[in-house]
């Protein structure tokens, strides 16, 4: 299928695409067949200093829009992209290879940032009192955090973009966005749907390139930028929040994830098991909230893992673009090879594949969705994160041991809970070392909830009431109480 002919392909600088500074490309392919699907333009160090000049050029000036205005553009955002949904999911399943089915899930999902930071861009409120002794009046106001720099992952295109910039624009932030080089192209297409929106010239500056250094260094070495918002995996966080130290920079991160799924004997397990199914299948698993380690109580372990396989190999793998299709390609080679890497791992130290024996056949960065048991703690399974149709199953005995399996990682995104008991989602919300924990549900995130995890899986909250305070400063006035003598 060929690219939709609305898909810019060049650099965003000052509301102008143009070709890079040294007219070098790069190609995006198709995962679900390998074939060429787009070339564009590969920023460059040069590009990314131009794209900042042109934000730095214009934050006075959008900080000093009236937060209506700001607003209004956002609403438009968000029913353009609702207008044009089709050609949204049409370029994440070409470019990612996500079911279209799921795409289109991404779209409403994506949009529903524009919307919900519509309103709250009129709502972002500060304080007016006196201080407790009475000698004076305080007044604390938001004002933006400033020109940002913006670097989004390749597993959701769109919703990735739309939650940072969302944000950014109702905080009055100017922005340069580096999506990822494997799916620039949703992010493209979002900008010039934004600029459709009437979002001014500047505001937002797009720089897609092959060399994800050659963008954030120039860029994190100076002193204008004044904030990084990342999403991706925890060793690039390291190195980011080691150069953002530098300038002091304000930073989110949202990094790796080893998501438990926690199944208590007290679970109905049906309904744990689509809970979980959910949870490890969504975008083929490759995604940060993924269930990555299914921990079961040993008394329900057996019903709950034939069940549970027997619909993990129901699952029809193939082009993302049928709309049969349950789970779509990988998004490249070596993703392939990374789970082929696990499995083989786990097999090694004494586990058990127990689905994803089936060959596929189709051209194509396929992997079949495989069950695993019988693995010990030390498998690579248990402590890293899978990205992929993988789910290993392991078991315990007591809620004690559940939450210390749990816990038993560098990573504190997200956790899920099975279980009829209420006061069992409270103790565990207590134990659980995550940022966020599902309780009878595999799917949690929403646009108006804050997201984001603690330890290696990062700092800060995207989305919610939350989501805006990472883009904005508070300042605090101090004056002499004038009704008082």
């Amino acid at each position: 299928m060929s690219l939709p002919t609305a898909v810019p392909t060049g650099v965003l600088i000052n509301g102008e695409w143009r070709e890079s500074s040294d007219r070098t490309s790069f190609e995006v392919h198709n995962p679900a067949t390998g074939e060429t699907i787009a070339t564009l333009s590969s920023a460059t160090s040069e590009d990314a200093v131009a794209a900042l000049d042109a934000a730095c050029a214009v934050q006075d000036q959008w900080a000093r829009t009236s937060p209506r205005t700001r607003s209004e553009i956002l609403r438009r955002a968000f029913d353009l992209v609702r207008a044009r949904a089709e050609t949204f999911a049409t370029l994440m399943t070409l470019e990612m290879g996500k079911p279209l089915t799921e795409a289109r899930g991404e779209v409403t999902y994506g949009a529903e940032y524009l919307r919900w930071f519509a309103e709250e861009t009129v709502r972002h409120y500060g304080r007016h009192t006196e201080v407790p002794e009475g000698t004076l009046r305080m007044t604390t106001r938001h004002k933006p955090v400033g020109p940002c720099l913006l670097i989004t992952p390749w597993n959701f295109p769109l919703a990735m973009a739309t939650r940072k910039i969302a944000p950014a624009i109702a905080a009055g932030c100017t922005m340069v966005l580096k999506p990822a080089k494997l799916t620039p192209l949703t992010a493209q297409y979002f900008a010039q749907t934004l600029l459709d929106a009437g979002l001014p010239a500047g505001v937002l500056n797009v720089v897609s390139s092959a060399s994800a250094s050659q963008i954030s260094e120039p860029l994190m070495a100076d002193p204008r930028l004044r904030k990084i918002s990342f999403t991706g995996s925890t060793p690039v966080g390291v190195t980011l929040l080691k150069a953002a130290a530098d300038n002091v920079l304000r930073t989110s991160m949202e990094l790796g994830g080893n998501a438990p799924v926690i199944v208590f004997d007290d679970a109905d397990i049906d309904a744990a098991v689509d809970g979980a199914l959910a949870a490890k299948t969504r975008n083929g698993g490759e995604a940060c909230t993924a269930g990555n380690r299914i921990l079961v109580h040993e008394a329900i372990a057996a019903e709950f893992t034939d069940k549970f396989a027997a619909k993990m190999t129901a699952l029809s793998v193939g082009n993302g673009m049928h709309e049969d299709t349950d789970i779509g390609p990988m998004v490249e080679p070596k993703a392939v090879t990374n789970l082929e890497s696990l499995v083989s791992d786990a097999l090694a130290r004494g586990g058990r594949a127990i689905t994803g024996d089936a060959p596929i056949t189709e051209p194509g960065y396929f992997f079949r969705p495989t069950v695993i048991v019988d693995a010990p703690r030390d498998a690579r399974v248990f402590r890293e994160e899978i990205f992929g149709p993988i789910a290993p199953i392991f078991t315990f005995s007591s809620e004690a041991e559940a939450v210390a399996m749990a816990n038993d990682t560098e990573f504190g995104l997200a956790s899920y809970v099975f279980s009829q008991d209420p006061g069992r989602m409270y103790r565990l919300a207590d134990g659980l070392e995550f940022g966020l924990m599902g309780f009878n549900s595999g799917v949690i995130s929403n646009a108006a909830a804050p997201f984001g995890g603690v330890k290696q899986s990062g700092m800060g909250r995207e989305g919610g009431a939350e989501g805006i305070e990472e883009y904005s400063t508070v300042q605090y006035i101090g004056q002499p109480d004038p009704y008082r003598p």
